[in-house]
């Protein structure tokens, strides 16, 4: 057998050459893509500052027993040390198996996922019927896109501030019913009717938003798969159900995704609509935010402990929420 010998290197031809290590491959990327890093460099910076950190710090935390009591504060001239200890993963197994654990967290989380899969359900259909109809040929459809716009353009305190004034009982929505002679509802007093108001609230400020990004999407549909559906004789039920909906199934699991993170999250809200007079309506980030700022002692290695399980549960739904979008995906290409 005969071996070719390149003679400029020595080495026969064929040969693979070494794998250089991590340090000569980092060192190679930096000087080929030294620009790009620079580039990035500050944003890293602030993701780590304002993410990552505080991230970091508040999971130290839930391993602790910190609280208002005794945690490092200033009071007057004297400066008092920190004497919280570390308790490990206590804060967690209290919360989800403690005593108390339905009523602290299984009641609000259950709260949680309602008003979730409620709000985005709303803001879906009703967004997906005003894009549609927005999307037909109307007169006036420029002025009737920016009427519906306005909820999602108006600061979110100015709208909640609005709603309630007009839930209160004494409120526009009552004295209405009154004078229909139907019951006026105690909307931000009984707990059902604070959940009801609560999505309903919610859903007007979300709507827009929706209706926004599935409009772009019905708008980047081809007309042509309309007029060829149109020609076989297609309903319009049909061309919805064929055309329409797999035309807007990449912006539809992108904004339901969207939707869901931030519906899951939503603060302001629930906050600015109840404050602390409706404990059965808070979802769980304002429930976190009871526990480490609205009474006391502040208990915040619980209220980040809750903060924690928050985003691990985000975590896990987007993970299987991507992972039956590409299962479906293949199954259509299929």
């Amino acid at each position: 057998m005969t071996v070719a010998i390149d003679r400029a290197t020595g080495k026969r031809r064929g040969d693979r050459t070494p794998r250089p290590g991590l340090g000569r491959r980092l060192k190679n990327g930096y000087q080929r893509h030294w620009y790009a890093y620079a580039m990035i460099a500050p944003v890293v910076i602030v993701l780590g500052v304002l993410v990552l950190y505080p991230l970091a710090y508040g999971f130290y935390l839930t391993l602790t027993d910190a609280d208002s009591l005794n945690s490092a504060r200033t009071i007057g001239v004297n400066e008092i040390e920190a004497t919280y200890k570390f308790v490990g993963l206590d804060n967690y197994a209290d919360i989800l198996w403690g005593e108390t654990a339905y009523d602290r967290f299984w009641s609000h989380f259950l709260w949680t996922v309602v008003w979730t899969a409620a709000c985005v359900t709303l803001h879906y259909c009703i967004g997906l019927g005003l894009a549609l109809l927005l999307n037909q040929k109307l007169r006036g459809r420029t002025f009737y896109r920016l009427i519906l716009v306005l909820p999602w353009a108006v600061p979110t305190f100015v709208t909640v501030f609005g709603w309630r004034f007009m839930l209160a009982d004494s409120g526009i929505i009552n004295s209405a019913l009154e004078a229909l002679h139907l019951p006026a509802p105690q909307w931000l007093e009984d707990t059902f009717w604070q959940r009801f108001a609560a999505i309903m609230v919610n859903t007007w400020c979300g709507v827009p938003f929706m209706m926004v990004s599935l409009l772009g999407g019905l708008q980047s549909i081809d007309s042509s798969l309309y007029e060829a559906a149109e020609m076989d004789g297609a309903s319009a039920w049909q061309r919805f159900r064929h055309v329409t909906l797999p035309g807007l199934r990449a912006v539809s699991s992108t904004v339901v995704l969207l939707g869901v993170i931030w519906t899951f999250n939503q603060f302001a809200i629930i906050f600015l609509l109840f404050g602390n007079t409706a404990p059965d309506a808070q979802i769980l980030v304002t429930w976190a935010y009871q526990l480490g700022f609205g009474q006391q002692p502040r208990e915040f290695a619980q209220s980040a402990a809750y903060g924690i399980l928050l985003l691990a549960v985000l975590i896990v739904f987007t993970s299987f929420y991507r992972r039956w979008l590409n299962r479906d995906e293949q199954q259509l290409a299929i």
